[in-house]
């Protein structure tokens, strides 16, 4: 059993999620595809008060990013849409780890939100098959309501087939999904076997600790049904077989791989700020950023307003290795300015000054990247 201290097992994080910056190497396109092969998946989301969690989760790792690079992504097939923990781009290569979910939904081994109408699937993938993709909207159906939630019958029946498998996303227009038939989607290389049990435990496993460097059972089966089971049992293999090392952080228990604590050697640029998504993949689980960084986070939108803490849609700020604050942001892109309504500091901040400089520093970019030519801060 390895000891960490928790400042290495953040240092092991972050160059593991290539914060607060990597090397990357060829043009701004292709630092792009580097980032989202780093990371394996970004979420998804709509929220727009500043730029969505997809592209801002992007940039963070690269200021060169722009949103067409995305764009261009999924044209090339170098990334495809599906489900991570939350609806996600997920990089191509890993497309046959997405099957076991496709496959448990199209048996009714696993449920979905919507009930399967099969003859209006039928219809819909039949429409879809001869005329071409097609978005939800160049279906006609009603929606009746009854929570506010709903959906109508053949947009729940585009999705029914996008989560089994049958269509695909090929492409958003106004932030609209086109579907259409996998087949026409997927490129011919792509391996379309579904892993046993055991290469899914594998993945899993792997794909956690190459984008996290180390982790808990219970953060590489997050929010995963039926595989906690075949992941500890890989664990237990790796483990015989010294290709995976226990590591004790305070009174938590992680895993690792021999070569991700020989990258303790390596150096982080520590002065750089970095403001993050709620949705980062560094912020989603929420349990692992108050162990690791000693970070309580709760994403407010979904909170009424009279009581939330800090605000609608507060961003996590990185600097010197730790989260030592929160912005409440809002982009207004009309008028071109980025307003910071607030910004709250962790109490263990130290250096305000050499902090302060770097946050003006990333500010700037940040309305940048918003599409806003200044930044205003009421605090």
């Amino acid at each position: 059993m390895e000891t960490l201290t928790l400042e290495q097992a953040r240092k092991m994080a972050l160059l593991s999620q290539a914060l607060p910056v990597a090397k990357w190497q060829g043009s701004a396109y292709q630092k792009t595809v580097q980032v989202i092969d780093t990371l394996g998946y970004v979420q998804i989301d709509t929220i727009s008060v500043v730029q969505r969690a997809h592209h801002h989760t992007l940039w963070s790792r690269h200021h060169g990013y722009q949103p067409e690079h995305l764009e261009r992504m999924v044209r090339e097939k170098a990334v495809f849409e599906y489900w991570s923990h939350a609806a996600s781009y997920l990089t191509m290569r890993d497309f046959r780890f997405s099957l076991p979910r496709k496959h448990a939904i199209k048996s009714d081994k696993q449920g979905h939100w919507f009930k399967k109408d099969l003859k209006l699937m039928a219809y819909v993938l039949d429409k879809i098959r001869a005329e071409g993709p097609l978005m939800a909207k160049d279906f006609e159906s009603s929606v009746i309501k009854k929570t506010g939630w709903e959906s109508k019958p053949t947009k729940q029946a585009l999705e029914m087939l996008y989560m089994q498998g049958d269509l695909m996303i090929a492409e958003r227009r106004n932030f609209h999904k086109v579907y259409d038939l996998t087949e026409r989607v997927l490129p011919a290389s792509v391996e379309t076997r579904i892993p046993t049990a055991t290469e899914h435990a594998h993945f899993l496993l792997l794909n956690t600790l190459n984008t996290h460097g180390i982790a808990k059972l219970s953060e590489m089966v997050y929010l995963l049904k039926d595989v906690k089971v075949n992941v500890q049992r890989v664990i237990e293999q790796m483990l015989e077989q010294g290709e995976l090392i226990p590591v004790s952080i305070g009174q938590h228990r992680y895993y690792t791989q021999p070569s991700r604590l020989a990258g303790l050697n390596q150096r982080i640029n520590r002065r750089l700020a970095r403001i993050l998504s709620p949705f980062d993949n560094l912020i989603i689980q929420r349990d692992r950023l108050r162990n690791l960084f000693q970070f309580e986070y709760l994403l407010e939108c979904y909170v009424p307003a009279a009581k939330r803490q800090y605000g609608y849609f507060v961003l996590p700020i990185l600097w010197d290795g730790r989260l030592v604050a929160r912005a409440d942001c809002k982009a207004h892109r009309n008028s071109g300015w980025l307003e910071v309504h607030k910004l709250y500091l962790e109490p263990r901040l130290k250096q305000r000054d050499a902090f302060e400089a770097a946050l003006d520093q990333e500010l700037s970019a940040f309305a940048q990247f918003n599409g806003c030519e200044r930044y205003t801060r009421h605090t």
